[in-house]
């Protein structure tokens, strides 16, 4: 019994909550769950005085001007009638609600219509968002022609209006009250100094408004910069997914999410994984903001810095040339294969330990000369709102991509990697793991690349959407490539902190534009990233699928310039020119030849690099699934075999 209670209390832990209606409540469940609790009410609604839209929207429902009325808050719902009921008569106002077709939000406006004697027509699922109201409309309640009344939160939610009228409806908002500051700011005041002076372990956030209020009060009190910064190592949960909207509209993390939108489950949830998370995130906090370069850096030991890789990154000599493989630790490997049998892709990504493990096998068997941390490119979109799933036999897929310019206002502004621990926690777990003299690459997309999966929503061939919006609205293209670009700094700055001695950036959809576009509209953002990481650190950048763009890899300032197989290695040094490090470029579908095929191949590139500093032989993409792992260890060793140097 004391093990299943340990288990869900918070231990000690200072809890932190901004609920309002139901304070005292909130501060006995914390209690109760071992936290301390300091419950601060942030926010009041305060009734419209002598509201004449309500009243000219109760006159129009009465006489049939309204087809559907949507209701979207308890406290709103009663207001509305409290405002109305002087001059519309009561009665008459609410057999005319119980006429037409009703939708509620959720559990609150629900109660309250029951106390008025009326049962709705649907009630939308949890978590109750406006994406599920629009979702329960489309498959029960088409709006196509008809006028929706809509009784709105404290403030407009222009998403949710703009989907009703895109599915043909007009609508009819009535605003019935606003959101303000409590009457009494002292408790929250005093929540805002103890969070700033990192007081505060826990934060409960019941609703997206409290988020607003507590940064307008830390911005009245001079610590908003404060507040944000300890906020890195707070465990911050959120009652659902408006709210963790708000949360990250306004670069704030959120850790934890309860399995219901419910104030019950948010603290029995989050004092089951307070301690866990915290710790977490106090340890990646202490490793990416309190050390300026990680140790490897610092003082890099003389295996690292002398290891081939490096070396050739600089423009050294080395005894052989070094050699990695992209997707060396991919599906053409049983040990891979076997992982992947009992954990999807995501799951992987996400758990540092098997991170690990999948590429120190594939050092280990193939015998390179650096590794690459196991991830995926497109992690780093998801904290910046786009919602991804990798779909089985599909690929990646973002389920809300940005078409319109307005659609780049909601993608956030990566200002920490906390959301993507899991990266820097198999960074730093397979920097451990890995050979002493075996150095390890981070890696992100670069800004083209990201922003295409991000508009396409997913695999293109024609990169229709993206080029409609970089040609036809410049201002939406550089705001969403500058907002990536800020990203990929943040990111591969953090990777670097957490243990990488080198970064490669992945352009793979890049080869669809011409060299006058990528010049005109993605080569500043590049010229952005390089700029932007950490001194001292190589930077390989990679594209594929148009040689005509080499030159101006090149341009955009990489130590390294990695090339894909549709141009001769030779060719391509000469137009980045040989004071500059190359990377490449064997057609990945050679090594389902036989060996002696693959040893001619591997021959005539390292003959083509004609034994200059700077070269580091990979495929010209990933390791193919199909790939005999003997083949890809065979050219491991072909290429140290042919490429060997004789020692002075």
């Amino acid at each position: 019994m004391a093990a299943a209670l340990d288990k869900t209390s918070f231990d000690g832990l200072r809890v932190a909550a901004f609920e309002s209606r139901r304070a005292e409540e909130m501060e006995r469940m914390i209690a109760k769950r071992g936290g301390v609790p300091s419950v601060s009410p942030s926010m009041r609604e305060v009734p419209l005085e002598r509201n004449q839209a309500a009243i000219d929207f109760a006159n129009r429902l009465v006489t049939g001007g309204i087809d559907v009325i949507v209701f979207l808050t308890g406290v709103g719902t009663r207001i509305l009638v409290q405002q109305v009921e002087r001059y519309v008569d009561r009665g008459r106002f609410l057999a005319a609600v119980s006429d037409i077709k009703s939708v509620v939000r959720g559990p609150k406006p629900l109660a309250v219509l029951r106390e008025f004697g009326i049962t709705p027509t649907l009630t939308v699922p949890e978590p109750n968002t406006w994406r599920e109201l629009l979702a329960t409309l489309d498959e029960k309640l088409p709006v196509a022609n008809l006028v929706v009344g809509l009784q709105e939160y404290g403030v407009t939610n222009p998403s949710l209006i703009a989907g009703l009228e895109a599915r043909g409806a007009t609508v009819d908002a009535v605003h019935v009250y606003d959101w303000a500051l409590p009457t009494d700011c002292g408790p929250l005041e005093q929540n805002v100094r103890r969070i700033a002076a990192g007081e505060i372990d826990v934060a409960l956030f019941t609703s997206a408004n409290q988020v607003l209020n507590l940064l307008k009060l830390a911005d009245d009190l001079g610590l908003a910069d404060e507040l944000r910064s300890r906020f890195r190592t707070v465990v911050v949960a959120s009652i659902g997914p408006t709210t963790s909207e708000m949360l990250r509209n306004h670069d704030l993390p959120v850790d934890l999410e309860p399995s219901h939108p419910k104030m019950g489950h948010l603290v029995q949830e989050t004092a089951e994984r307070a301690g866990e998370v915290l710790a977490r995130k106090r340890r990646l906090a202490q490793q990416l903001f309190n050390v300026n370069l990680p140790s490897t850096l610092r003082s890099p030991p003389s295996a690292l810095r002398d290891s081939p890789f490096l070396r050739a990154c600089c423009r050294e000599p080395t005894d052989y040339t070094p050699i990695w493989l992209m997707r060396q630790a991919g599906r053409y490997m049983p040990e891979y294969r076997r992982i992947r049998d009992e954990h999807s892709f995501l799951e992987l990504c996400r758990n540092p330990q098997l991170c690990s493990e999948v590429m120190c096998t594939a050092v280990d068997r193939l015998g390179v000369d650096a590794a690459i941390v196991f991830s995926d490119l497109l992690p780093i979109l998801e904290p910046m709102g786009m919602e991804l799933e990798f779909a089985h036999g599909e690929g990646p897929l973002i389920h809300n991509p940005v078409r319109e310019s307005a659609d780049v206002d909601r993608i956030v502004e990566l200002e920490s990697v906390d959301a993507l621990h899991f990266v820097m926690e198999a960074v730093r777990q397979t920097r451990a793991d890995l050979p002493k003299d075996v150095p390890l690459i981070g890696f992100a997309g670069a800004p083209f690349t990201l922003a295409s999966y991000a508009i396409e929503g997913g695999a293109s061939r024609n990169y229709l959407h993206t080029k409609t919006l970089m040609y036809r609205d410049r201002g939406a293209w550089d705001a969403l490539m500058a907002r990536l670009a800020r990203a990929v700094i943040v990111y591969v700055n953090a990777q670097i902190a957490a243990g990488a001695q080198a970064v490669q950036l992945f352009d793979s959809w890049v080869g669809c534009l011409g060299p006058d576009d990528y010049r005109e509209y993605v080569l500043p953002f590049v010229r952005q990233i390089i700029a932007g990481i950490t001194p001292g650190v190589p930077v390989i950048s990679f594209a594929t699928g148009n040689p005509q763009l080499i030159p101006l890899l090149a341009e955009g300032g990489a130590a390294v310039v990695g090339v894909d197989w549709r141009v001769r290695l030779a060719d391509a040094w000469q137009m980045i020119g040989h004071d500059r490090a190359i990377q490449g470029n064997l057609d990945p579908t050679a090594l389902l030849a036989d060996v002696a095929e693959i040893r001619r191949r591997a021959a005539d590139i390292l003959a083509q690099a004609a034994g200059r500093t700077g070269h580091i032989f990979n495929l010209g993409h990933g390791v193919l699934p199909q790939t005999p792992v003997d083949n890809a260890r065979a050219l491991v060793d072909l290429v140290h075999e042919l490429s060997a140097r004789p020692k002075k």
